[in-house]
């Protein structure tokens, strides 16, 4: 970041973060995150959870509560501590289940409505979401299979992408969460150039890179190997590759993803468009599995996540490594000051 940005106060900001799913390891990797002076300093805070919940995760990995417990029907950005809890204690949680829940979904829907149209009205300058349980909101009844469409939805945002930050990699997803032998029926020039769009816009707005370097994953093994395992490349990739060459982003393939992200991760590109989720999921796992940050982009808000899920398997027993929420809070802080410092950044190339 540059001089001006890091004279920026900490207390300037106001992160919102959702805590996920009550039964998932959401409340503990919160707790721990906000526990660490570090990640204190750098903003206030503004939970959106469960007060229960949390002093319950507390309690079990011997952490006093330093937070200030506040209704959430009266939010506001002037709260006299740096982290305050926005309770829902109107959503009776059982403690100790970990496992999907309806009125876990519920509960995390909410938090993550509330939060997002609190970033749209000023409130807060980013949301950080803790893991939600993708079963416990289809148990609830949501509309949305995951965070990313809902966010979409609730921002009235028509482009969205999946980027992830890890370690040397920063990539985008052409498609999420869809079944792989769907991928045939929705795969188009324009779902491989937006990401590609997306991605570049983003490098430069918030991540101080003037020419990013773009590299595209080929669909088929081998990239397609000249049409001999699948044509997607030459009807799909490479004219979405071309246009956005001709509106000038320097983006470069289709090429095969088993060597790609070996170059990407050393270095050669500054960012890498994956063709879906697990192309991309895996080497960013394999990379950073305990750092992986998740950032929508595409959207009027800033909001970035764990790269992990709510392992149902360990919550409770309090050993949940908390570095992941510590970097999606790093991030989400580094980008709300760049947006401050860069007014125009509102929306990364909402056209």
């Amino acid at each position: 970041m540059n001089g001006n940005i890091n004279n920026l106060i900490g207390n300037e900001l106001v992160i919102g973060i959702t805590m996920g799913d009550a039964g998932g390891i959401g409340p503990e990797i919160v707790v721990k995150a906000l526990a660490d002076p570090a990640i204190r300093r750098l903003a206030k805070f503004i939970i959106f959870g469960l007060d229960e919940q949390l002093e319950y995760a507390a309690d079990q990995i011997e952490i006093n509560p330093f937070w200030l417990r506040h209704p959430h029907e009266k939010l506001s950005r002037d709260y006299p501590r740096q982290v305050v809890v926005a309770d829902y204690d109107e959503y009776p949680v059982p403690a100790g289940i970990h496992a999907p829940n309806r009125i876990a979904g519920e509960a995390s829907m909410r938090f993550c409505t509330d939060a997002i149209d609190a970033a749209l009205t000023g409130i807060i300058d980013a949301v950080v979401t803790a893991p939600i349980s993708k079963t416990s909101w289809h148990m609830a009844g949501s509309p949305w299979p995951g965070h990313t469409e809902m966010l979409a939805a609730q921002c009235k945002s028509p482009r969205k992408v999946m980027m992830f930050v890890a370690g040397p990699l920063k990539l985008a997803l052409a498609t999420i969460h869809e079944g792989l032998f769907e991928l045939r029926h929705k795969f188009t020039i324009g779902r491989v150039f937006e990401p590609i769009d997306l991605l570049n816009s983003a490098l430069k707005d918030y991540f101080e890179i003037k020419k990013p370097r773009i590299a595209v994953a080929g669909l088929n093994p081998h990239a397609g190997e000249d049409g001999q395992f699948g044509d997607e490349e030459k009807r799909i990739i490479s004219p979405a590759i071309l246009l956005a060459q001709e509106v000038g982003i320097d983006a470069q393939g289709p090429y095969p993803a088993d060597t790609l992200f070996y170059h990407a991760a050393q270095g050669h590109y500054d960012g890498v468009v994956a063709m879906y989720h697990d192309q991309g999921l895996i080497p960013i796992k394999m990379v950073a599995f305990d750092r992986a940050v998740n950032v929508t982009i595409g959207l009027p808000i800033i909001r970035t996540s764990p790269g992990h899920g709510t392992a149902f398997d360990i919550a409770g027993k309090g050993i949940a490594n908390e570095n992941c929420m510590k970097e999606a809070i790093r991030v989400a802080v580094q980008m709300a000051k760049a947006k401050k410092m860069k007014p125009q950044v509102t929306q990364v190339t909402q056209k």
